[in-house]
């Protein structure tokens, strides 16, 4: 390096002398914990209908209610580590979701499960933003693209993780057990963090509480308005809700682009159009990880008779193909276009979910199945640590920050969004075929005997499974809009940087 060339703004920081790689691994702990439990419910579905006397729309809730909670206040959070601390706000968010973690295992009615998981998804707003903007603000340039790509493949391996370890922990101990593990993980990773996580220098910030008022309503009003509409026949008050989150939406918006001293969002971050492009990526992945389990694991246990666990493994083949393909991924996500990586990983994970809904029926071969989650494990592995990586290439530093809160928030706004819309889906679905069924969760609660209820079941849950199959097709559409990176090392960029002005950029 040359006396002119800039020093990276992360070599400012209190851990320049100390490898930041223990930081990243003590990080990701308490991330993957976090993460799992966005899916971990959907295998002990059927048992939760069972053991708490609910209905489907109710254990969907279970889910919403910790997605809910996590998505709104995950922007005002990112700037509260920016003020007192990423570290501490971490520690912090890990204490709560670690003892509300012990509050939803010890519950004994739904209504008390779903205020719990409320408590345990403010934790986790808490803890995600910090993560990444750690990560960021300690690693250099030359190696945060491997270091994001870990962050990413962790949030990808996690949401199908949760699955198979809540198959095992249902099937073996006891639905209460898939929050019970929450407590050693969350005391190993606090150690962890206050061992290894260096304390960053802190920035004065004037926290707009205008916005966060108008983008948590919002929030609200929309999601529970749609997971509620079909239960409540779209009443008319239920139209309002959602047409009065659309209104606080744009106000929203609005306010942020009028607000001149520090927006909740501030709107310069989408002039990159990579970091644009990676959100919409990664709400539509958000949507789907929230939503393609209920109905699948819905499917297995009720009309194959599938215990959790045994429900649960038709997820690893996905979670092989995304481990084994980790490593490579990221390498390559540092030197090929990000239009390539991900265009690859939708097109494959779309060929994948056509596949297995093709082939969702009570007779089916379990191998049939197995493949094609395979061929999804394959497609997601080149779609999270990608998004993930790409989401903050161009960003300069002062915005890390502000662009992780964003980028987080708008993963879970997918995730609520989704487990909402399965929700209204499934329902309209088993109401179509099996009316009663949804209202009641008796479908859900215990393998179907007659031949021709699995049948009509079945179809029930291969149509629900449309609603993540449309996100790949979205996602698809959008990655082809991502243009050439900007980052120092990628293929090609310094020719591009000394072509002269106007001159055509390769790939854009």
């Amino acid at each position: 390096m040359t006396s002119s060339a800039p020093i990276p703004e992360a070599a400012t920081t209190p851990a320049e002398s100390a490898s930041p790689w223990p930081a990243l691994w003590a990080l990701v702990i308490g991330f993957f914990m976090i993460l799992v439990d966005l899916t971990i419910v959907t295998v002990a579905t059927p048992t939760i209908i069972e053991k708490l006397d609910a209905s489907v729309n109710d254990v969907v809730w279970v889910s919403s209610a910790y997605m809910l909670a996590y998505a709104v206040p995950v922007l005002i959070t990112g700037r509260l580590g920016d003020r007192f601390g990423s570290k501490y706000i971490y520690l912090a968010g890990l204490t709560v979701f670690t003892l509300a973690s012990l509050w939803c295992g010890l519950t004994t009615t739904v209504g008390a499960l779903i205020l719990a998981r409320v408590v345990q998804g403010l934790g986790a707003s808490m803890m995600t933003p910090q993560t990444m903007a750690i990560i960021t603000r300690i690693f250099p340039a030359a190696s945060r693209g491997q270091a994001m790509a870990i962050w990413g493949a962790t949030a990808g391996v996690a949401l199908v993780v949760g699955p198979v370890l809540g198959g095992v922990l249902t099937d073996s101990l006891g639905w209460e057990w898939i929050f019970f593990v929450n407590i050693p993980v969350g005391i190993v990773a606090f150690v962890m963090a206050v061992l290894k996580v260096p304390a960053l220098p802190t920035h004065a910030h004037r926290f707009d509480w205008l916005g966060v008022v108008l983008s948590g309503s919002a929030m609200f009003l929309l999601c529970f308005g749609i997971q509620e509409g079909h239960q409540k026949d779209w009443a008319g008050w239920i139209i309002a809700m959602i047409a009065g989150g659309v209104v606080l939406l744009v106000l929203f918006l609005v306010w942020q682009r009028l607000n001149r001293a520090e927006p909740l969002v501030p709107l310069s971050l989408f002039r990159d159009r990579n970091f644009t492009v990676s959100n919409a990526a990664i709400t539509c992945m958000g949507a789907i990880a929230a939503s393609f389990g209920f109905p699948l694991m819905l499917y297995a246990q009720a009309v194959r008779g599938y215990s959790p666990l045994q429900a649960a493994l038709l997820m690893v083949p996905m979670a092989v193909m995304s481990i084994f393909l980790a490593r490579l991924v990221g390498s390559l996500s540092d030197r090929l276009h990000p239009r390539r990586v991900l265009g690859f990983g939708f097109a494959t994970a779309l060929l994948g979910f056509l596949l297995l809904t093709w082939r969702l029926s009570p007779g089916v071969a379990v191998w049939e199945l197995a493949v094609p989650m395979g061929v999804i494990g394959v497609g997601n592995a080149f779609i999270w640590a990608p998004t993930a990586t790409t989401a903050n290439r161009n960003l300069p530093m002062s915005l890390a920050g502000a662009g992780a809160g964003v980028y987080n928030a708008t993963r879970q706004v997918g995730s609520v969004l989704g487990a909402a819309a399965i929700a209204v889906l499934m329902d309209s679905r088993l109401a179509h075929y099996l009316p009663g069924a949804a209202a009641h969760g008796d479908a859900g609660a215990a393998q179907i005997r007659d031949p021709h209820v699995a049948e009509l079941f079945s179809k029930a849950m291969q149509q629900s499974l449309w609603l993540p199959t449309a996100m790949y097709v979205v996602g698809l559409i959008a990655v082809m809009f991502y243009e050439r990176p900007r980052h120092e090392g990628f293929g090609g960029h310094a020719a591009a940087a000394a072509a002269p002005q106007g001159a055509p950029a390769e790939g854009r």
